[in-house]
């Protein structure tokens, strides 16, 4: 908000370079809160993931996990006015790939009541086969 005042303040007083500077700022700020966003839901669906490879098994419980990480993961990445996206299928691979590692320390945690290690737990699933359905998930039509 106070971003916003300084703004008004700007081209009130005409300054017009710094009020385009501002602009730049908060135009980052706004799609590194996306990003975040992104990331956050992204640790939540490879957990899920993850805890359905090694078990092999599902419940509904990770199943609806999975569904709104999904719908969390589309709605934040989707620019409303301007259409398209903040991220690339590429730059959202790349986030997935940074998330895999906190998704395999947590899901560690939970996978068989927490018996393994991050590490062993790591040897125990192939991470391009997740990253790779998580991203086929993301890009579906429909995941219902």
């Amino acid at each position: 908000m106070e971003e916003l005042l300084t703004l008004k303040e700007l081209l009130v007083c005409g300054d017009l370079p710094a009020a385009l500077v501002l602009v730049e700022e908060m135009t980052e700020m706004s799609k590194d809160d996306k990003i975040n966003k992104i990331f956050s839901y992204s640790i939540i669906l490879l957990i899920h993931l993850i805890k359905q490879k090694v078990e092999k098994r599902s419940t509904r419980s990770w199943d609806l996990s999975i569904y709104n990480s999904i719908t969390q993961i589309r709605r934040a990445n989707q620019r409303r006015k301007a259409k398209g996206t903040y991220l690339s299928k590429s730059e959202l691979s790349e986030t997935l790939a940074e998330a895999y590692n906190l998704a395999i320390a947590s899901a560690a945690l939970e996978v068989f009541e927490g018996r393994y290690e991050s590490q062993e737990l790591a040897q125990m699933c192939d991470r391009e086969e997740i990253l790779t359905e998580a991203i086929r998930l993301i890009h579906e039509e429909s995941i219902v």
